[in-house]
């Protein structure tokens, strides 16, 4: 994966505008019996658009994300807003240095970006490490539905007169793993286009793996649905999101 996201984390935003975080904002609020005066981990937070949603309903919020570009975003963001939002620096696979928290969540597929077993594993060993007993973990990720299927219908492109891309997708070298390069053209104040280049690995797992590492890691199992419904899994669902409690 390419960590610099420097270039990305201006664009990022614009790009996310159909993610429902609101729907999320939701889910922890239900998982968590009411989200405000919580403590929450919002583990891959980049440029914290959740965290600052979930500070503004009274949690109290800590950021984590490796990319220190994502992170300058997220804490202008909060500081515009007078939200009192901590971020801090870390990769979620060696999450330390917390403990007692109420709620942990990984949104957005932000787990699927790691490719080894052992850091997925690692990651729940952390988090639940981190969180005080009866605390909830939330996270979705990619079915294998839509890495082995739906991305290989790629290249996508896009394209909204100030920013496109054209998304080249292949198989990675895991199961169940996507290998993606992005070239975005983004326009100046000059009306000319500026060309970066993104790369991004991510693989996901079987939900019955998922089950098995979060059991190994200490988690009970609440839930597990499919694309933003209080539906189980099918065949052709694209996004998995699981609830599990210490």
């Amino acid at each position: 994966m390419n960590h610099s996201y420097t270039e990305f984390a201006a664009v990022y935003d614009e790009l996310m505008t159909d993610i429902p975080y609101d729907a999320y904002v939701e889910l922890l609020d239900e998982a968590a019996g009411g989200i405000a005066g919580k403590r929450v981990l919002d583990i891959g937070c980049g440029t914290g658009l959740l965290s600052v949603k979930l500070a503004k309903q009274g949690a109290q919020v800590t950021g984590i994300d490796l990319s220190a570009d994502m992170l300058a975003v997220a804490e202008k963001r909060a500081r515009a807003l007078s939200l009192p939002v901590q971020f801090i620096e870390q990769p979620m696979q060696q999450l330390t240095g917390f403990t007692g928290y109420d709620v942990a969540v990984i949104a957005i597929d932000s787990l699927n970006y790691l490719a080894e077993k052992e850091d997925v594993c690692a990651t729940f060993r952390h988090i639940h490490a981190s969180l005080a007993v009866g605390g909830t973990l939330v996270f979705d990720v990619h079915s294998t539905f839509k890495t082995d299927v739906i991305f290989m219908e790629g290249p996508f492109t896009f394209d909204n007169d100030r920013i496109a891309y054209i998304w080249e997708v292949e198989e990675g070298e895991h199961p169940h793993s996507v290998y993606s390069e992005l070239a975005f053209f983004v326009q100046e104040a000059n009306g000319l286009y500026r060309r970066f280049n993104e790369v991004h690995n991510q693989r996901t797992f079987e939900v019955h793996d998922y089950v098995d590492m979060l059991m190994e890691a200490g988690f009970s199992v609440e839930r597990i649905f499919a694309d933003w419904e209080d539906e189980p899994p099918h065949e052709e669902c694209e996004r998995v999101f699981f609830q599990v409690r210490k």
